[in-house]
């Protein structure tokens, strides 16, 4: 007597065509190109977006202090990567229900045609820059603030743009611009490129010290990468995030080693020492890491492991 499973098998069988010879088609081209740069979650009732700039590639061999270039070779090796790393540019977008705030904005054009490609992301998304309420700027670096202009003008026309007021004083200022070296003097230029029309729309709002911004979302100032360096904290509904900047840059060398700078740091042992206490923080809160520099998304979790941290990238939702 058939089985049910076997009855099933025979038709299926029964209905598949009549073999035909298989025609060779011609070569289809490569793509070469990744799908849009955007990954979305939820944190409580809050929806969070991460927004790809795109990358660029950079000499860490040269870039990390406090370890020879033999053993920044051997950490990159251990994790199949060499120098120059090709490094993510992360920015995060927030949509609490009643506000969408997006933190930092990618480099613009500032650092060549790999990047700039957060805006084509956030639209990808599903939003339109004219939706965003609030930009929250972890530091002034040209990678964090680039996009918020081009040719000039603002890209988020409603947006108010709010940033600590140490890293305003010190990128903004022309008197620090003058003093700088030639190879610092592009970073104040583009800080200064940046948030002028914002500036002159009277949509810059600088914060002084640790602030509540908007419900559930406050800034932690974590200075040494630089003057204003801060991060910024999302809580809803018990769930909670930590949008870290540039705490790190490299998570194949300076999670194992997390004393080990960089020479972006204004303040490397200020820097150093932000970093193991909010990573500290992290790994006993279990809360969500988002980082600027990560891979893509660079979300995840940190667990402490011997005298470093162990990144665990968030799971892949296919629905948030």
């Amino acid at each position: 007597m058939k089985t049910l499973k076997h009855t099933l098998i025979a038709c299926c069988i029964a209905a598949l065509p009549l073999a035909t010879p298989i025609v060779a088609q011609a070569a289809a081209p490569m793509a070469k190109t990744q799908a849009p740069g955007y990954y979305r979650t939820m944190l409580g009732d809050y929806e969070v977006t991460a927004l790809s700039d795109g990358t660029v590639n950079l000499p860490m061999d040269k870039l990390l202090k406090g370890l020879d270039k033999k053993a920044i070779d051997k950490a990159l090796a251990y994790h199949y990567l060499s120098s120059p790393v090709e490094t993510s540019v992360n920015g995060f977008l927030i949509n609490t229900g009643s506000k969408l705030i997006l933190i930092d904005t990618g480099a613009g054009v500032f650092f060549g045609p790999t990047l700039g490609k957060l805006v084509a992301n956030l639209k990808a998304a599903g939003y339109q820059p004219d939706q965003v309420d609030e930009i929250y700027i972890t530091h002034m670096h040209p990678d964090h603030v680039g996009g918020l202009v081009s040719n000039g003008q603002r890209v988020f026309p409603n947006a108010v743009v709010r940033a600590e007021q140490a890293d305003a004083d010190y990128w903004l200022s022309a008197d620090n611009l003058a003093k700088a070296s030639d190879d610092s003097k592009a970073f104040f230029q583009g800080a200064m490129a940046s948030l002028k029309p914002y500036i002159d729309a009277g949509k810059f709002q600088p914060f002084n010290g640790n602030a509540d911004l908007a419900p559930g979302i406050r800034a932690v100032i974590t200075h040494g990468h630089t003057p204003g360096h801060c991060v910024y904290e999302v809580e809803s509904k018990g769930q909670k995030m930590l949008v870290i900047g540039d705490l790190i840059h490299v998570g194949s060398v300076q999670f194992d080693r997390p004393k080990v700078a960089i020479d972006f740091d204004s303040d490397s042992k200020t820097a150093i020492a932000e970093r193991l206490k909010e990573f500290d923080d992290i790994a006993k809160s279990g809360e969500i890491a988002a980082a600027a520099h990560l891979s893509f998304p660079g979300l995840g979790h940190m667990q402490k492991r011997g005298s470093g941290y162990e990144w665990i990238p968030l799971n892949y939702q296919s629905a948030p």
